[in-house]
């Protein structure tokens, strides 16, 4: 009896090295990380700070790829729809996963279910700014013209942002009518103001904070941000509803095996304790935020019920 139960134990211990063995290494080849915005704005420049310390860490390249459109669903959808291997990943971000789901009437991915959600990476608070040359001074001069001239032109990185909704909150905030000019990412509209072409702008702190083409007229972030202590808050200036940050995070097609996310996961959370890549963030007006997977997952579902019910109250439909 004794020989027979050996007998059936050394097939299965013959069976496990085999088994380990089928488990691929990872990464075995350059990492694809989706921004889904075009080069020069916020997204891209946090996926490349992150994205080079990720490959050096783990000894792949990690190539920054640009898929831009549809207020950043178009790069997403992609990723959604990627293999889940661990080799294809998207910037994950506040317009195509928490403020896009409400704003288009169809989505081609469920942000919360179609990914596995790795890591939030940093918040940033956006600002409303027009041309430094510009008459409009600080934000009750901007008001003013908007009043007395309807349709003003407020420019955002695309149809279904951050920044879009935010237009609109203002819009309800102020009692003001401004006109929505959706750009095919921030680096196309921070062009247009900085030339004239366009009369103002709601991007986030890291592309117009330290630009000397544009004037700051506030923050939209909860108290005035280290660094800028001459920028007021909107809700300093009476506007409380015009408190929120851009976010970006770091997710994988859903199925990407566990060990994959919580590799990275670890590899992202370390590179965010670097001084290197603290410094570089904190300089630009972003907050690194350190999560776990799980906890980022639960963050971004959270995101998508609030800006639901902020999209709703705005009235806000794109298609």
């Amino acid at each position: 009896m004794r020989r027979r139960h050996l007998l059936t134990l050394i097939p299965g211990a013959i069976a496990a090295p085999s088994l380990a063995q089928a488990q691929p290494a990872w990464p075995s080849r350059p990492v694809r990380m989706v921004v889904p915005f075009p080069p020069g704005g916020t997204t891209d420049f946090i996926a490349r700070l992150v994205g080079q310390r990720l490959g050096t860490v783990l000894g792949q390249t990690f190539v920054v790829e640009n898929r831009a459109g549809a207020g950043g669903t178009l790069g997403s959808d992609f990723v959604a729809k990627s293999p889940p291997d661990g080799h294809t990943l998207i910037v994950s971000n506040i317009a195509s996963f928490g403020v896009g789901p409400s704003v288009y009437p169809t989505m081609p991915y469920d942000s919360v279910r179609d990914f596995a959600h790795v890591a939030l990476l940093a918040e940033i608070p956006s600002v409303l700014a027009v041309n430094v040359a510009s008459p409009i001074r600080d934000l009750a001069q901007f008001i003013e013209a908007a009043k007395a001239r309807p349709g003003l032109a407020v420019g955002s990185p695309g149809n279904g942002t951050s920044s879009h909704a935010k237009q609109a909150i203002l819009q309800r905030s102020a009692g003001i009518e401004t006109t929505h000019v959706p750009y095919r990412g921030s680096g196309p509209m921070m062009n247009d103001v900085a030339g004239g072409a366009l009369e103002s702008m709601i991007t986030t702190l890291v592309e117009a904070g330290r630009n000397e083409r544009f004037r700051l007229l506030a923050v939209t972030a909860e108290a005035r941000v280290p660094g800028w202590p001459d920028l007021p808050t909107f809700k300093e200036l009476g506007h409380p509803e015009m408190v929120a940050s851009t976010w970006f995070g770091l997710s994988a097609p859903a199925g990407t095996p566990a060990p994959i996310v919580t590799r990275l996961n670890a590899e992202v959370l370390a590179a965010l304790a670097t001084p290197e890549i603290t410094a570089r963030l904190i300089e630009t007006g972003a907050t690194p935020r350190r999560m776990t997977a799980p906890e980022y997952s639960d963050f971004v579902a959270a995101e998508v019920r609030r800006w639901a019910a902020v999209v709703q109250a705005a009235g806000i439909r794109v298609g």
